[in-house]
């Protein structure tokens, strides 16, 4: 990286020099005029560069510093979160300083020979070694790319009218940014669908390694690293107040937000809806459902354009608490404001470091027509192949035929099947929702007469045994009274509900939605498979008598 800056900025190193000593006798910040001269978002404002360093070999550890320290302050940062000091150290002290840098100063990574998309795969490709070089960590830093892929497509493919208009510019967020793997893979897909169409990339990473690669590639990539902000995104959003038209986020899985707990409880109480965690929160153990909140803060408003994000989580946020609990009530939210396009299963071991089920979830506040009121959930966990080498935890993919077939199914938006098994399902939002209601049953006497209260508002009516209560589910679509007509009085006359405690949840039990009910084998036929074993086994038994 640092030679890739370095060739760069060689055209212009005399320039930016007189332009800093003629700002800086005038009393002016030279900053922004030296950005005016290098045409990049950085500069550096030493007379050295790294062939220069090659004459001087007994002092190449100061100058070397020297050199870095003349960079503007975000290319800095990004050399302070690698620690390079620390690796300039170990060089030096094993007599390898100048050998390695004498290397990479012959090494000509000017854009001219490399360009910025080939100097993004090449670094794409040493992240992608040293993740696999560190399973156990490897998916904390890094999500497997056709997932990224299918995730794109997903996210641009209603889009792809609009994209491919001459100039047209696009924000694309990622909270948990990573080594903007998500960023780099969406840049691509635009570029590949319109050369003309320009995406300007935002993120924020708490990883600080991880940080400075994304900024590292953001900036080998000509994007504006500004943009890309050091720190916790749910207690301390580096954003506030932006939107944006796009988002991709793969948040860490049912990771707890204890130590945050203080700021964001105080967010949601103070601001309620004109924050981010006004439709609820999630038990403190798993904070995945506060990144879905955090991302749907971050939409442009509809009627600016509206915005559309995919977000990968585990299984929990689909179901979790039941009626009236955080979970369900952000559930309850997203469904309610007609926010959730699709989800779609992915395979089981997809990722580097679990082997649990994933699911994408694409959210919109600019749903197509066909598409307002409802939910289209995608069965593709049979969509994959062996991958030939397992990495860590991940030991299948999706290929290109997979990630085409799971986009194709999402455009279409129809159900579907496949060898008889459904795959693609579409539900109204409320097919989600249901009431829970609480059933009571009367408190009697030894001579098993009913107890009646004799104080209060229920003063007369018979008083609830709370050791025979009991709790039912009825869908939002199902009218309660004829419900409870229905399924409990003919078990329980003397039963009531009692209407203060009825509550609305939300749950989304996706494997109920796609179970095929496969029908036992006749009795003739597990009877006389029996009758084949049991032979078998006597004609051995035989055989060792004999």
């Amino acid at each position: 990286m640092l030679r890739r800056l370095d060739c760069v900025l060689n055209a212009t190193k005399a320039e930016v020099l007189a332009e800093k000593a003629l700002r800086e006798k005038a009393g002016l910040n030279p900053e922004p005029f030296l950005m005016r001269v290098t045409n990049t978002f950085f500069y550096n404002t030493s007379p050295l560069d790294l062939k220069k360093l090659m004459g001087d070999p007994d002092h190449i550890g100061e100058n070397l510093r020297a050199y870095m320290q003349a960079f503007s302050p975000a290319v800095r940062d990004i050399f302070e979160s690698f620690e390079f000091h620390t690796q300039i150290d170990k060089l030096a002290k094993s007599g390898l300083l100048y050998m390695v840098t004498e290397k990479f100063a012959t090494i000509d990574l000017h854009p001219n020979v490399v360009s910025n998309n080939e100097m993004g795969a090449v670094f794409e490709e040493l992240i992608r070694k040293f993740a696999e070089l560190s399973n156990e960590t490897a998916g904390e830093h890094f999500t497997p790319r056709e997932v990224i892929r299918l995730m794109v497509n997903l996210l641009f493919i209603e889009d792809d009218a609009a994209l491919t208009q001459p100039g047209v510019v696009r924000s694309l967020y990622d909270p948990t940014a990573g080594t903007g793997g998500m960023l780099s893979v969406a840049g691509e897909h635009l570029g590949q669908l319109n050369p003309d169409a320009r995406l300007v990339m935002y993120g924020q990473e708490l990883n600080p390694e991880s940080y400075a690669i994304c900024k590292a590639d953001m900036l080998i990539k000509g994007q504006d690293i500004a943009n890309i902000i050091f720190g916790n995104t749910l207690s301390n959003d580096g954003l506030t107040g932006k939107v944006f038209d796009y988002a991709l986020s793969n948040p860490p899985f049912g990771v707890e937000w204890k130590k945050i707990e203080k700021e964001i409880r105080k967010e949601a109480e103070q601001q309620g809806y004109n924050g981010r965690f006004g439709p609820g929160l999630p038990r403190v153990s798993d904070g995945s459902l506060l990144f879905l909140l955090h991302l749907i803060a971050k939409m442009r408003p509809s009627r600016d354009g509206g915005s559309r994000f995919g977000i990968v989580l585990n299984g929990s946020p689909l179901f979790t608490g039941g009626a009236g609990s955080g979970e369900s009530e952000i559930r309850r939210y997203v469904l309610e404001s007609d926010l959730v396009e699709a989800i779609i299963a992915l395979p089981t071991d997809m990722f580097y470091n679990t082997g649990i089920s994933t699911y994408v979830w694409i959210v919109s506040n600019r749903k197509p027509a066909a598409r307002k009121g409802k939910v289209q959930l995608i069965d593709a966990s049979s969509f994959w192949q062996k991958m030939r080498k397992s990495l860590g935890s991940k030991r299948k993919e999706l290929s290109a035929d997979h990630i085409d077939e799971i986009t194709r199914l999402f455009g279409d938006f129809k159900e579907a099947s496949r060898d008889g098994v459904p795959i693609s399902r579409i539900f109204a939002n409320d097919a989600f929702g249901y009431h829970t209601i609480t059933v009571e049953r009367p408190e009697r006497d030894d001579q098993g007469q009913i107890v009646l209260a004799t104080k209060g508002k229920g003063k007369g009516k018979p008083v609830a045994d709370a050791s025979l209560r009991d709790t039912e589910n009825v869908p939002l679509s199902e009218d309660i009274a004829a419900y409870f007509k229905r399924e409990v009085l003919p078990h329980a006359p003397d039963a009531w509900i009692d209407t203060d405690k009825t509550k609305v949840g939300y749950e989304i039990a996706f494997n109920r939605h796609f179970y095929v009910f496969k029908p036992p084998r006749p009795l003739a036929e597990i009877d006389a498979e029996l009758k084949g074993v049991t032979d078998r086994i006597l004609t051995m038994i035989g055989g060792l008598t004999a």
